[in-house]
This record gives structure tokens, C-alpha cells and sequence, in this order.
């Protein structure tokens, strides 16, 4: 949907709406800027498309990211698919972490795409990045668990879907890529309660890893290895679309 569908489809007392009111003030905060730039003009020029999952099904999600993917471009530069899901008892941080992973292996199942020859399958590479109908897409998972990394927060379970080449367009050139990293860095500081996670950084660095930037903990101590190998190992296993935690 865009944004001005999401208003005329849901009621005011709905979780849509309420959901919708709490990210929409996020993005339009001048006193408080959310440090993501790239969301905020994406949201300002009704480029993000949102999507509303009530059961938390991943078959569902899949239909609903293949149809973006198939029209992304056209809806301008800044671009994104935001996934909202209906409110429920706050889990422990590790449980949305698997939570995230889980659906993104059972979207690689999903996809009736072959993995993108140019993008590695093993996660642990620097030019790895999650794909979808063959378009690699920068993940980012934001939970009511968060308390610390407030720009890492929501009242539900949520995921960004903002494909590769929208990076590729505003970061195209040295003195862009320093200056939108030094603009969202500025505004991660006094976002957040907590310092800006050493794990952020640019796609392809050697020492750096695009899957530790989709889910960044509260602090910057926790950091754990690959929790997959390579997503769907075996792409002919059952995928379940049990409603988890949200």
C-alpha cells in the first residue's frame, strides 16, 4: 500500500493504524531525526510501500515481496517495503533474532527465482546479500526488545526490505557515500542510548559482513557468528507458517 492508502483502509483504533501512527512519527520528527535518511526521504516523497501481515505468514510474505520486487523501480530512489505485524507480549531479543533469520530462510525456499549468479551463497562473504526474486535486498529487523538501540525499536516485530540498488544510486560516488555515512552516524548518536554499532559499515568492505547489519543488539558486545551457512540448504523442505513471536 502507500500512504495514503494505509490511512483510508484501516480504522483509527486498529493495529495498522495505531502501528502506522508510530512510524510515521518517526519519520517525520524534526526535532528528533531518524538517522536512517535514505527511509526519511522515501517516506517524505511517498516512495515506501507498506504491508500489513495479520496472521505472520511467510508464504504471504513472499507473494507480497515478489509483486515489489517486480515494480520497486518504478516507485522512485528511495524505495522500501516495510512489513509491520499485529502487537504482542514483548519477547527476548534472541527470539526475534531467530525469528528474522527463520523467515528469511523460508523465504529463500520460497523463491521461485535462482540465487543471483554475482552475489555469493555463503553468508560469511563481504559481497554476500539477501536475495529475492533475483534482487539482492538489505534487510533491517527493528522489535519492542530494543530498548537501548531506540532507532533498532518498534511495538511489533518489523522488517525492511530495501533493495541493493537504491544504495547504488545515492552512494555512488566517494564524496556521496562520506557524507550520507557521516549524516546518518550524526543522528545515530543522540538517537540512541547506546554508541553506533561497530558492526555498521560499507557493502563489499573486507573486514565487514552485510547479515550482522540486519539485526544490531542493544549493546555492541553481542555479536554472534552466522546463524545459517547458506540460506535454504535444502529448498524442498516443509516451510512452516506457524504464527511465532511478534
Amino acid at each position: 500500500m502507500r500512504r495514503g492508502e494505509v490511512a483510508s483502509k484501516f480504522a483509527v483504533s486498529s493495529w495498522q493504524s495505531v502501528m502506522f501512527a508510530e512510524f510515521e512519527a518517526q519519520m517525520s520528527s524534526e526535532a528528533r531525526p531518524f538517522p536512517c535518511v535514505f527511509g526519511v526521504a522515501g517516506y517524505r516523497q511517498d516512495q515506501l510501500r507498506y504491508l500489513f501481515l495479520d496472521p505472520y505468514d511467510v508464504e504471504v510474505l513472499g507473494e507480497q515481496l515478489a509483486h515489489y520486487v517486480s515494480q520497486a523501480r518504478s516507485f522512485g530512489p528511495n524505495t522500501s517495503l516495510i512489513m509491520f505485524t499485529r502487537p504482542r507480549p514483548v519477547q527476548t531479543l534472541d527470539a526475534y533474532y531467530r525469528k528474522m533469520w527463520s523467515t528469511l530462510d523460508q523465504l529463500a525456499r520460497l523463491d521461485k527465482s535462482p540465487w543471483p549468479t554475482d552475489i555469493p551463497e555463503q553468508l560469511d562473504d563481504p559481497m554476500w546479500e539477501f536475495s529475492f526474486a533475483d534482487e539482492p535486498i538489505f534487510v533491517v529487523c527493528t522489535t519492542p526488545a530494543h530498548v537501548m538501540r531506540q532507532s533498532r525499536r518498534s511495538s511489533a516485530f518489523m522488517l525492511t526490505f530495501q533493495p541493493r540498488w537504491v544504495f547504488e544510486k545515492i552512494l555512488g560516488t566517494e564524496k556521496a557515500a562520506n557524507a550520507a555515512f557521516a549524516e546518518v552516524r550524526k543522528r545515530l548518536i543522540p538517537y540512541d542510548s547506546t554508541s553506533p554499532s561497530p558492526l555498521l559499515g560499507r557493502y563489499g568492505a573486507t573486514d565487514g559482513r552485510e547479515y550482522q547489519q540486519y539485526f544490531l543488539r542493544d549493546d555492541n558486545h553481542s555479536v554472534g557468528g552466522c546463524p545459517f551457512a547458506k540460506l535454504a540448504q535444502n529448498k524442498s523442505a516443509h516451510t512452516g507458517n506457524t504464527e511465532q513471536a511478534a
